[in-house]
């Protein structure tokens, strides 16, 4: 067994180093908790200490691993949009031409910078449970250390593309598949694995072997195929300026020498840190972790909870199963009749059989995450639950009778959510003897694949609730967001507001598909009556009726919506609406709709005018942005990145842009105000300006000050 001595002098907490000199190998530790990010400070100790090992004529071989249960989580997101120093490119440079084997010892996750580092080491070990990725285009950037030269020769054009364009990490065994790792190890065994690796290059003559050197990457049809199939799935990305660049800095790889390609690479990575797009991604990332930092959680601590009661077995109530199963809970999934439980209990197995089958999960682990599932028609058998979601129809009256019967058979101390996505959680909560423990989930479909949860605090919500709520979506790999009650909460108050900002576009002269288009054209992946159909245009047609009483009589109404739901024209699900939906067709206008607009227009006494899809977008935009500035004067959003989070994650507000909120400021709230006052001369009650807004630009503040603030 080799014996471990600590290094004479190494005391910084960034990096330290072992030395095991019965066989001459250097062991350097990267130590920056949590993830072992890559600071300025860590990279100079890293430095220093590569320096040292190879003037150590006693040294023969390096191992580099990280501290704990991380490799390298890539930046100090401290530093982001920094030029730091030392060059984390110059750094791997000088690792991958030291004449002593170094080796990576990848103990976890291995992202961004740290992946880049391991790249430039020559053998890398990870363990069967480790992570690599390249997310830097999801943060604006491409990488920026050598990624988008060394990952292609080790694994070819088509694979590094995939792995850098996708910006999602990938499990060990693809990376060793794919060559970017040498050796799987169990995840305890990585540092003696990678040491009998660095005895054993040391016994070989020769020089180490490098990535910058490997054989096999071409200028050939393959690789030129591989490109051109990026180009062709970028040109489907509304102009996201990063995947570009990336795209060009692996075509670098195949046509220049390695010198001139990280050359190429590194001036590609100046265009992209210079983008506006990087700034809104970057602030759209920083945004969703100050969205987990409210109030309650320094208040209380989270119970814990091991066993959740989910009722309703439709589409949510499964989906929002499926999330809890796969963060290991165990489920007890409630319905009222045994053919709708099966139902949704059909749907579970089918999930996972496909996730199986696409080899995503193993089946053992489909087996075992079914065996956590409890299925009943039972309302006592949720007695063990810890907390319990309810997932039924959306109507006050059928929730608060639930809740009634919720409170006589849980526990007292058992929390009660809702995933209500409209409906008032005081309301619901005041008929529950301790209203303390009620809270709303609002889970966004597919609850099982979207990150987004708006977690609803209600006036008796107590601190524990709230965190107990937050730390069981955090489990759940959600981004949670605080929002307190009102109609809709964040997402859905503001989403009937810009949807009614298009229904008058179209009032007024737009078409919708003019409408659609020119939103998409802004950058959302669909219009609102692509969304409309898709969602089921029945659904927005019972909450405007819901809401019909509580609406100002004199506000300006559309009226088109409902008049295609009065004709049966619910969407997709009825195979017309704005659109037509045909079974092996891509959906195409309904040719009626036209008439029908034109009908709501004369009745409304309108004559239409012509709208260009700027003004469309604009308009479209200033309606968000106003009543974002609502949520917050109402103090129903904490904060206005939160509102942010919660757009680019539940509704598709384009991630480059930052958030509503943050583009606002972009724009300039001087310039926003200035817009909504000249719509509001027209339409003074539907554009008045938020007094908030008012507020901030007469002033000369910001949004971000209130984010600061």
């Amino acid at each position: 067994m080799a014996m471990e001595h600590s290094m004479a002098g190494t005391t910084s907490p960034e990096t330290s180093s072992t030395v095991y000199r019965d066989i001459g190998i250097e062991v350097i530790r990267l130590d920056n908790p949590p993830v072992n990010a890559l600071s300025s400070a860590v990279k100079t100790e890293l430095n220093l200490a590569f320096d040292k090992a190879q003037q150590d004529a006693h040294i023969t071989a390096i191992v580099i691993i990280g501290e704990g249960q991380h490799f390298c989580g890539g930046a100090d997101i401290k530093e982001f949009g920094q030029v730091t120093r030392p060059s984390l490119s110059d750094l791997c440079v000088r690792i991958e031409q030291s004449h002593k084997p170094v080796v990576a010892a990848i103990n976890g996750t291995c992202l961004g910078g740290g992946l880049e580092l391991a790249l430039a080491c020559h053998y890398r070990v990870a363990a069967s449970t480790a992570k690599l990725g390249l997310p830097e285009v999801g943060l604006g950037l491409i990488p920026g250390a050598g990624g988008t030269q060394r990952a292609p020769r080790l694994m070819g054009c088509a694979a590094a593309l995939e792995l850098i364009l996708g910006a999602k990490p990938i499990a060990a065994q693809a990376a060793l598949t794919n060559q970017l790792v040498d050796q799987l190890v169990e995840p305890g065994e990585v540092l003696q694995a990678a040491l009998a690796v660095a005895q054993r290059l040391t016994e070989q003559s020769g020089e180490p072997r490098r990535s910058c050197d490997m054989p096999g990457l071409a200028d050939t049809a393959q690789a030129r195929e591989a490109l051109e199939q990026a180009r062709n799935g970028l040109a489907r990305s509304n102009g996201l300026f990063a995947p570009q660049r990336a795209v060009e800095a692996v075509q670098a790889a195949i046509e220049l020498t390695f010198e001139q390609g990280l050359a190429r690479e590194k001036s590609l990575f100046e265009q992209c840190r210079q983008s506006p797009q990087r700034a809104g991604l970057i602030h759209a990332f920083m945004a969703e972790r100050k969205a987990a930092k409210v109030p309650e959680l320094a208040q209380a601590q989270a119970l814990p909870v091991t066993r959740v009661g989910v009722i309703g077995a439709g589409t949510m109530g499964t989906g929002i199963s499926l999330a809890l199963l796969d963060a290991g809970y165990e489920v007890i999934l409630v319905e009222r009749e045994k053919t709708p439980l099966q139902r949704g209990v059909e749907r579970i197995r089918d999930t996972y059989d496909k996730q199986v089958s696409k080899g995503r999960i193993s089946e053992a682990s489909k087996h075992e995450r079914l065996a956590r599932l409890t299925d009943t028609i039972e309302f006592s058998d949720l007695k063990p639950a810890q907390l319990v979601i309810e997932a039924v129809f959306e109507d006050l009256t059928v929730k608060q009778e639930l809740f009634t019967l919720l409170g006589v058979i849980c526990r007292e101390d058992t929390i009660l959510a809702s995933n209500t996505s409209y409906l008032d959680v005081n309301e619901i909560a005041r008929v529950v003897i301790n209203p303390q423990r009620v809270i709303g989930i609002h889970f966004f479909s597919p609850a099982n694949i979207m990150k987004l949860v708006e977690i609803i605090v209600a006036e008796q919500t107590d601190a524990t609730t709230t965190a107990t709520a937050f730390a069981l979506a955090t489990r759940l790999r959600k981004t949670p967001v605080r929002a307190g009650v009102c109609d809709g909460f964040i997402g859905n108050r503001m989403l009937a507001v810009y949807r009614e900002a298009a229904d008058l576009a179209v009032l007024d002269g737009a078409s919708p598909y003019q409408v659609d288009q020119a939103l998409r054209a802004f950058g959302f992946a669909m219009g609102p009556y692509q969304v409309m159909d898709l969602a089921g245009g029945d659904i927005a047609w019972a909450t405007r009726q819901r809401r019909a009483p509580l609406r100002d009589p004199r506000l300006r109404q559309s009226g088109v919506s409902d008049a295609l739901c009065q004709q049966g024209w619910f969407g997709q699900k009825s195979g017309r609406g704005y659109y037509l939906h045909e079974p092996g067709s891509p959906a195409r206008p309904n040719p009626q709709v036209a008439a029908i607009v034109e009908q709501v227009r004369q009745a409304a006494g309108i004559k239409p005018v012509a709208f260009s899809d700027e003004d469309i977008a604009e308009r479209y935009l200033m309606a968000m942005i106003n009543e974002g500035a609502n949520l917050l004067n109402d103090r129903i959003a904490l904060r206005p990145s939160d509102i942010d989070v919660v757009l680019v994650n539940g509704y598709g507000f384009p991630r480059h842009l930052g958030g509503p909120m943050y583009h606002a400021d972009q724009l300039g709230l001087a310039n926003v105000l200035a817009r909504l006052e000249r719509y509001a001369e027209r339409d003074p009650l539907f554009w008045r300006p938020s007094s908030l807004l008012v507020e901030l630009a007469g002033s000369g503040r910001t949004f971000e000050d209130l984010n600061a603030a």
